[in-house]
């Protein structure tokens, strides 16, 4: 069976993380992403980091960019533009992340896509809409973060606010724009007629944290800051430092756990303790109970916390750093997560391991088997794909409106 966007042509004028993570997904789920960038310098995630050994096909650029198609368009120049409208009237799809307005001045907006094929799916991702007294506005994801509130739910009580240490609202907006095109594709084959998504990264980042913001909106009060502590509130949702000086993670948040718990660490007199006997009690009293699960923890290493715990049904998780995630976690090799692709040319071997999309199909699910294109790498096999002469081909790139990969 094929994959589901088996057919689906996809033309994406977006760029570093947001957009492409979008597309991303589709290309997973089966999609022919053609990834439009400009002549020379391409997609400014090429060249992301410190490290100019993979100037070109940077990590980060790899994380969103695998199994797509390259074509280098100067889409400035008129006969670029054109170009682009050619290929936009092939495809189901059209994704940008330009400033508002810019996909309007290039002539590629929406109604001119609209034009070229009635039935377009046209996703516009911005930092704050295409509407709206901050439409214009630049953004990237720390911005967002603080102008989010996202910011004000990290670090400890009291302290500053605190940045989530990894472009959260790119990942979380690329997969919120993944969502909204799918549905517009089902929209369109059970409906007939296109679809215009305007996505926000400061509206899908609200969502993201609708378990901090609805509270807000449903009591008035604002959600506080709990540090490295579990939401509850609770002394046995914490972090405790273990024997080798590693850290466990515990969420011991319900009663049937935590009977559990006092079971399997030896403690059943905690159970009996009257200060411990009910939720709020442990609340009230939560700096004699981390005392005690202190002295407990330091018992033994934080792997074996790990394995006891969890496998009696007390949440427990050892907190790792990502080198170890991949290192140590065997059960990663059952999930079909990663994917191994070859990627001329990398500086630490052509053969790499790629993130997939998260979920498991029975059969024909989300995979992708090809690299990540070099800049222009598809150029000329997509302007003969709309018809365009080996000689027009030729004085395109001659010109500079088209960009061929650049041999090594």
């Amino acid at each position: 069976m094929p994959k589901p966007l088996e057919g689906v042509r996809v033309a994406d004028f977006s760029h570093v993380m947001a957009g492409p993570f979008a597309s991303h997904f589709l290309c997973l789920l089966g999609a022919e992403v053609i990834k439009v960038e400009p002549p020379g310098r391409g997609d400014a995630f090429r060249n992301y980091g410190a490290d100019r050994r993979y100037d070109g096909m940077a990590p980060a650029f790899i994380a969103a960019n695998v199994g797509k198609k390259s074509i280098a368009l100067n889409l400035k120049a008129p006969e670029g533009a054109d170009a682009a409208r050619k290929l936009i009237a092939s495809c189901d799809v059209v994704l940008e992340n330009f400033r508002p307005g810019v996909m309007d001045r290039l002539g590629l907006g929406y109604e001119v896509c609209r034009g070229l094929r009635p039935d377009i799916i046209f996703c516009s991702v911005s930092g704050y809409g295409q509407s709206g007294p901050l439409r214009d506005y630049p953004a990237i994801d720390n911005i967002v973060q603080a102008a989010s509130g996202m910011m004000s739910l990290g670090g400890d009580p009291g302290g500053p606010p605190m940045k989530v240490g990894f472009p959260a609202i790119d990942t979380w907006t690329g997969q919120t724009g993944a969502v909204a095109i799918l549905a517009a594709l089902l929209q369109r084959e059970r409906f007939g007629g296109g679809q215009y998504i305007d996505l926000a990264m400061l509206d899908a980042s609200l969502v993201f944290m609708a378990s901090a913001a609805t509270p807000y909106l449903v009591t008035g009060r604002p959600f506080e800051r709990t540090g490295s502590a579990g939401y509850s509130g609770l002394p046995t949702a914490g972090m405790f430092k273990t024997r080798e000086g590693g850290t466990v993670s515990l969420g011991v948040v319900q009663p049937v756990q935590f009977e559990r718990f006092c079971r399997v660490i030896g403690r059943s007199d905690l159970l009996e303790d009257p200060r411990f006997a009910t939720a709020d009690l442990q609340r009230e009293n939560s700096a004699a109970l981390e005392a005690i699960l202190a002295g407990i923890f330091m018992m033994r290493d934080g792997f074996e916390w790990e394995q006891v715990l969890s496998t009696a049904g007390v949440p427990c998780g050892l907190v790792r750093d990502v080198p170890q995630v991949f290192e140590q976690l065997e059960h990663l090799k059952d999930r079909q997560l990663l994917f191994r692709v070859h990627a001329p040319g990398l500086p630490d071997g052509e053969d790499i391991d790629v993130l997939g999309a998260g979920f498991m199909f029975a059969h024909d699910g989300p995979s992708v088997d090809q690299p990540p294109p070099r800049l222009g790498q598809h150029t000329e096999e997509v302007l003969r794909h709309l018809g365009y002469s080996d000689a027009d081909i030729r004085r395109l790139e001659q010109t500079g409106v088209a960009g061929a990969e650049i041999a090594a």
